[in-house]
């Protein structure tokens, strides 16, 4: 195969992606003579398109995957979707009107008729867009939350928690969407700061000429107010005890109830009360019994219940009270308020605190196993940070509203019968035998029932995806739930630790007796440059897909992993993803480099011996280093020593080492050591850049189409010289003084130098002479005892180097450099001398703490002195 001059991914990705679906080295089946690494997808949307935060999460899920598989695990990555209620009846309802058709206007079956024509028109997008990434999923296994396997799982689920008095119907305070008309889960709601005004109104004292005032940013709940609540402990309100109020306008009577509650300093110390409409005030009417009046419509207009502004919306409302208020004289003042909102994340609506009949999961006893096992590490969150905020939430979990009041979705698996009762079963057929044994009626049929029209929350079926993928629900026993079950790694996002990490570990403890994932490994957020979220509504997140047309697909899974250390969030630059295609040339180059080297049998390799004894070393205790980093969920890490061994180490240094000059042939046995250095460097580089990779792994040789990268052995460490890499950063150093002297004295790179060497210690130098000689383009080296005169000297550790210029400097600049120099090491003596010279530092530090003080003084004595004598031989 010719090598073109250019990297160019465009050629590559697809036909290497192809190559390894026709191969099926991304399919696993179980085989108990391989330890299998299980991973599953958190599923995306099906109404999603790729984004950035997609890109991190699926790279860092195919890197562990990759590496798992060439490591000669059975390495399963489960793909799907999650059907997504909200945000896709969202979608189906606005091309429905599009076609002049309202939701209203047809049937259930109609409607998810349509639905279903929408899901398989543009359900699988992403995963699509997942593949140009590179993500090695096992696509023979993708699922759908509502294929028929799933979705019997999901009301196996709901019914066997039903009879095991973990599922109640029930009157709460839930999170509502008054355009989606549906409750929503607390993670479906995003907070927005926003300016409002805060209202100041003021009640009067019934039979009283006294007023009370109170401060709302939501004057429109006033209708539903059902008590005044202050504190016990505040004396400005003590004569209010056991007093009343007027609520304004509807003219009802109210307690002045007493709670430590109330924050005296917020405000003005009086909270008016409306259990209907806020999740607090329902705590406060639970506690003291209050009535609650919902005066607000499941539409978001005021409903009878509030007696004035009746079918009105809410927003203007708020208004018009306000000018009715003022009318009477009983608005203090208003201020500007800034204040958190919540908004529905599907469809941006003003959240509406509402009291709603809703079906709840209890969570009191079903959470336990999942916080212990967290908090004793058996699961293990990375990082573990995160402990803190897992155990927060779950100490102080609610009962979670699993219902919603939408049609595409699991339908409530619970049926009406005609006197109002109901019984829960997964089929009709199983519901009626429950009904007719209920009442004793044998002549119901399933006519005579009528099923729930909810839908369950989504999460109530992903709760149960590292299971339900493997049909481990329907089918407790089968193989593959055996074999796969529990999984190894689970990638997300902080932001849904509780509401998606934490359910699977109770569904997997309820339902497996065991946890889900042993790691799970927590991204951060992708920002822009701005620290800003990446979002549409921003329009600060770039398409991934042009970013990867741009820069390839290995330039962008390297460019994110540059800089997204687990937990922290990732501050993306694009110029990020150029590093990453800088790399890809850099390497493809280097490869070019060595491919276009002429061997010649004749010549002896002893040259050369040294650098491959090194690089060798480096490599060896390079990979420890990445194994480390893998081992701790540093992925980032693990990227930047990979970085650091293939371009500075092996292109930077190594190649320089060894290559012959231009035109000039190289040994075999050096040909042959560069050739599998590649090679071991392309395998650990290749989880992260599959595609180069591969590219140049079959550059390297003609090899079968099994033969491939993707499923090569995984390199393991051997002892690597520690000596021989200590010698090493000496003699680089060396070389890039010289460099250096050459650039600062304006000597051109071709023009040789002479180098004299005054060490105790000349072994070294003389078994890196040639590599000095070649690098720095040393014409002799010398060791000698004393500084030699007339030349530019320096000092690395404890040697001194000297540099003959024979005139080839200014005398007087030279003698200025190098006082000013000297001042400066005198200054760093100083100060390490301050450090040793304090007792209590002495005596307290650890002892290696000292020693690399005491090394310090040594070195900066010695290059003093050099300095010194330096300047003498320059007068």
């Amino acid at each position: 195969m010719s090598l073109s001059t250019k990297y160019n991914p465009k050629e590559v990705e697809d036909k290497w992606y192809q190559h390894w679906l026709d191969q099926k080295f991304f399919h696993s089946e179980p085989d108990p003579n391989k330890e299998p690494f299980t991973v599953v997808i958190p599923p995306p949307n099906v109404t999603g398109v790729l984004h950035m935060g997609h890109m991190l999460n699926n790279t860092l899920q195919d890197v562990m995957v990759r590496k798992a598989r060439m490591e000669g695990k059975n390495a399963c990555w489960v793909p799907g979707t999650d059907h997504a209620s909200i945000a896709t009846e969202a979608k189906v309802v606005a091309l429905l009107k599009e076609q002049g058709i309202e939701k209203s206007d047809i049937s259930r079956e109609e409607f998810l008729k349509h639905a279903w024509e929408w899901k398989e028109k543009y359900g699988g997008i992403i995963l699509e867009q997942l593949k140009k990434l590179g993500a090695s999923c096992d696509w023979d296994r993708t699922r759908f939350t509502m294929e028929k396997e799933l979705s019997d799982s999901v009301i196996k689920t709901f019914v066997d928690l039903y009879n095991k008095d973990l599922i109640y119907r029930g009157i709460r305070m839930v999170n509502w969407d008054p355009q989606g008309q549906t409750a929503l889960s607390d993670d479906e709601v995003i907070y927005k700061e926003v300016q409002s005004k805060l209202y100041f109104v003021k009640y009067q004292i019934e039979g009283e000429d006294e007023f009370l005032t109170i401060a709302t940013t939501r004057p429109e709940t006033i209708l539903g107010d059902t008590a005044i609540c202050i504190n016990p402990n505040d004396n400005r309100f003590k004569h209010l005890h056991g007093k009343s109020a007027i609520v304004p306008l509807v003219n009802r009577s109210v307690p002045i109830i007493l709670d430590e509650y109330v924050d005296m300093e917020f405000g003005t110390g009086c909270l008016k009360v409306t259990p209907a409409h806020d999740i607090n005030d329902y705590e406060l009417g639970l506690k003291h019994k209050l009535e609650s009046i919902d005066v607000i419509n499941d539409d978001g207009t005021i409903s009878e219940a509030g007696t004035l502004f009746v079918g009105q919306d809410r927003f203007a409302v708020r208004k018009s009270i306000i000018k009715e208020i003022e009318a009477i004289n009983q608005l203090a003042k208003i201020e500007e308020y800034t204040n958190n909102v919540g908004f529905s994340e599907r469809t941006d609506a003003v959240i509406e605190p509402k009291l709603s009949t809703q079906w709840f999961l209890k969570m009191d006893t079903i959470t336990k196993p999942a916080l212990e096992n967290v908090m004793n590490d058996k699961i293990q969150l990375h990082p573990p940070k995160f402990k803190n905020m897992y155990r927060s939430w779950m100490e102080n979990v609610r009962d979670w509203c699993i219902s919603r009041q939408l049609w595409w979705g699991h339908q409530i698996p619970a049926y009406y019968l005609p006197n109002g009762e109901l019984v829960v079963a997964e089929t009709p057929e199983e519901a009626l035998e429950l009904a007719k044994k209920k009442t004793g009626n044998e002549q119901l049929t399933v006519g005579d029932l009528k099923q729930d029209e909810d839908v369950l929350d989504t999460w109530f079926s992903s709760w149960l995806w590292p299971i339900s993928v493997f049909n481990g629900i329907n089918e407790p026993d089968n193989e593959e739930i055996k074999y796969y079950y529990p999984t190894n790694d689970l990638v997300t996002a902080p932001e849904i630790l509780f509401f998606w990490v934490a359910r699977m570990i109770i569904a997997g403890y309820e339902y497996r007796g065991e946890l889900p994932f042993k790691n799970v490994y927590l991204t951060g957020i992708v920002r822009d440059k701005l620290g800003r979220k990446m979002s549409k509504s921003l329009g600060n997140s770039p398409d991934p897909l042009k970013l990867m047309e741009q820069y390839g697909a290995d330039g962008v899974r390297t460019g994110m992993l540059f800089s997204s250390p687990a937990g922290n969030d990732l501050p993306f630059d694009e110029k990020l993803c150029e590093q990453g295609r800088n790399f890809s040339n850099k390497i493809w180059n280097a490869f070019r480099l060595v491919k276009g080297w002429e061997i010649d049998e004749k010549i002896d390799g002893a040259a050369n011996r040294t650098a491959i004894n090194w690089f060798e070393s480096k490599f060896n205790s390079t990979l420890v280093e990445i194994e480390d980093h893998f081992s701790k969920y540093r992925i980032s890490d693990a990227l930047k020593a990979t970085y650091k061994l293939i371009w500075d180490d092996f292109c930077s240094w190594y190649l320089e080492m060894v290559k012959p000059a231009y035109g000039q042939p190289i040994d075999r046995s050096t040909y042959e050591a560069t050739i599998n250095f590649f090679e071991q460097i392309i395998k650990v580089l290749h989880p992260f850049m599959p595609f180069l990779t591969e590219e140049i792994w079959h550059q390297i040789k003609e090899r079968e189409d099994k033969d491939c990268l993707i499923v090569a052995q995984w390199p393991k460490a051997n002892e690597s010289n520690a000596n021989i890499l200590q010698k090493a950063e000496l003699v680089f150093e060396v070389v890039s003084t010289v460099r250096n002297t050459r650039n600062e004295k304006q000597i051109s790179p071709k023009e040789a130098l002479s180098l004299s060497i005054k060490s105790n210690d000349p072994a070294t130098y003389e078994q890196f002479g040639g590599i000095i000689r070649k690098l720095a383009n040393i014409s002799e080296i010398n060791f000698v005892k004393e500084k030699v005169d007339g030349a530019i000297g320096f000092v690395i550790k404890s040697d001194e180097f000297f540099i003959p210029m024979d005139g080839m400097i200014d005398v007087e600049k030279e003698k200025e450099n190098l006082t000013k120099e000297l001042e400066y090491t005198k200054g760093f003596l100083k100060s390490v001398m301050k450090k040793l010279s304090n007792e209590r530092f002495v005596n307290n530090a650890p002892e290696q703490v000292i020693n690399n003080e005491r090394k310090k003084q040594a070195d900066a004595e010695a290059k003093i002195k050099a300095i010194e004598e330096n300047l003498a031989s320059l007068n």
